[in-house]
């Protein structure tokens, strides 16, 4: 409750500093002094001003993962950051699940956002800026994170505050759909003083082309999701989720939490299977939110049809836990409809798919067994029918797995030649399935990509990166 006996909307992520200085030994020396240099002037530039975060979640999907890993280090870096996250109801978030679709130009929603829904959003957003706007300062930065905070804009910048609304997610190519969720955003966004795109091609026609950054997501080496893992770690981590059967007798896996204590996975994952792999079968890997657009369904049916058939691979499909994800009520219908299609499989397909879901209780205990069943993975899969950046993409990479990913979004630009495998149509089953089988026949080949990929993410998508093209974003609009 907020002192006045209202209640508090808004929620503040508590602070967590990253050493910076840990990225030199993967960046190597030059990267790193470019970075501290970068950081230094910055923090002088921005001397009594605070750079806010805004976003609708703080665990589950990209978007939490990257802001816990960039204001971690921007804090570390010894510059004013803070993160604060959104409070809707189910049927505001409802409104801006059907606004991502729709951005995404998925057809078959339900009718498009509209009148009705602009003032229901309208009001939730009203009273998330009020309390907010007793917090910023004029000159402050504020960063407002996709569809679900646009609605903040006007506000925020009348009261001098310094807005820059960022969108990770669209298409390519817009289609009437995608267009008609742009006209419903467009008036909220009119005031922003930046607009920040994943890729060049997701920014609508009236973004101004003079106020468009474009900033790719990024990994974090050291993250409890991509920090080194060995092999008994691995397994004892896969066998307290439920993915391996019995007990390890070494008990539970450990993994190197940010503040560099240990920690231990002990929870249990959902596992639905009648089977479970042995340490050296062949696994195939999906990690992602359960969203219809990451296609979990597709990729089931394509490994049952084309992969099982001459193999004895194991596919893992993997997602969160649907009560941890709060700004998609989507999440526990697509399940639902993974888990009827599961049932209806021959008896040797559910034996060898298994839906994972994955508990967030604890962020970084989830992070460490999506970290262990990447490890597992012979191929890493990611068949989104659209995709923003898809980083589990560039994780898979750092872990030295070769990918098969649709040539969607974010996907293109980081399965190069040579790193994967790019599927021009998703929606094509036979080629999906043909193309993990021959990785999974051809394992030399497999593992060339999969060295290629590690040295590429390194090269473009870790964390220094991300962080030098954001401190011209804000160098820029503090002008």
């Amino acid at each position: 409750m907020a002192n006045d006996g209202r209640v508090t909307l808004l929620h503040e992520v508590a602070e967590r500093r990253l050493p910076v200085a840990r990225l030199e030994p993967v960046i190597g020396h030059e990267r790193y002094e470019r970075l501290m240099t970068v950081a230094a002037r910055v923090r002088k530039r921005l001397a009594g001003r605070t750079i806010w975060n805004v976003s609708s979640v703080a665990v589950g999907g990209g978007v939490a993962e990257m802001l816990q890993v960039i204001v971690g280090y921007v804090a570390g870096a010894d510059i004013a950051i803070r993160w604060t996250i959104i409070g809707g109801d189910p049927e505001f978030f409802g409104i801006t699940k059907r606004l991502h679709n729709q951005i995404h130009g998925a057809d078959g929603q339900p009718d498009p956002v509209g009148s009705a829904d602009a003032r229901y959003y309208e009001q939730v957003l009203a009273a998330n800026a009020d309390e907010l706007l007793t917090q910023v300062q004029p000159g402050d930065i504020a960063i407002l994170h996709d569809p679900q905070t646009a609605g903040l804009t006007a506000a925020l910048a009348r009261a001098g505050v310094r807005v820059l609304w960022r969108c990770h997610i669209g298409i390519d190519h817009q289609n009437d759909i995608s267009r008609a969720a742009w006209d419903f955003l467009r008036p909220y966004l009119s005031a922003a003083h930046g607009y920040v795109f994943t890729r060049r091609q997701f920014a609508p026609l009236w973004v101004p082309r003079a106020r468009t950054w474009i900033i790719p997501p990024s990994i974090d080496p050291f993250s409890a999701k991509n920090a080194e893992l060995g092999p008994e770690s691995v397994r004892a981590i896969l066998t307290t989720i439920g993915v391996y059967d019995g007990d390890d007798p070494a008990g539970p896996g450990s993994f190197l939490r940010s503040d560099g204590t240990q920690g231990e996975v002990s929870r249990a994952g959902l596992v639905m299977g009648d089977g479970r792999p042995e340490p050296g079968d062949p696994v195939v890997v999906q990690v992602s939110r359960w969203d219809r657009l990451k296609d979990m369904a597709g990729v089931m049916s394509g490994f049952a049809s084309h992969v099982l058939p001459d193999g004895n691979a194991y596919l893992l499909l993997v997602g969160p836990s649907m009560s941890g994800v709060a700004d998609d009520p989507e999440g526990a219908m697509v399940f639902a409809e993974c888990l009827a299609q599961w049932n209806g499989l021959p008896p040797k397909a559910r034996e060898r798919v298994l839906l994972v879901t994955l508990p967030l209780d604890d962020v970084e205990e989830n992070a460490a067994m999506v970290n262990a069943i990447q490890r597992r993975a012979a191929v890493i899969v990611q068949k989104s029918l659209a995709e923003g950046f898809g980083l589990t993409v560039a994780e898979g990479m750092w872990k030295g797995r070769p990918v098969v990913g649709s040539a969607v979004g974010g996907i293109v630009d980081q399965v190069v030649e040579g790193t994967g495998i790019l599927l021009q149509d998703p929606a094509d089953l036979a080629t999906f399935g043909s193309e993990v089988r021959w990785l999974l026949d051809h394992r030399e080949e497999a593992e060339r990509m999969g060295a290629a990929g590690k040295a590429y993410t390194r090269e473009h998508f870790v964390g220094d990166v991300h962080l030098l093209r954001f401190a011209e974003l804000v160098e820029a609009t503090v002008g």
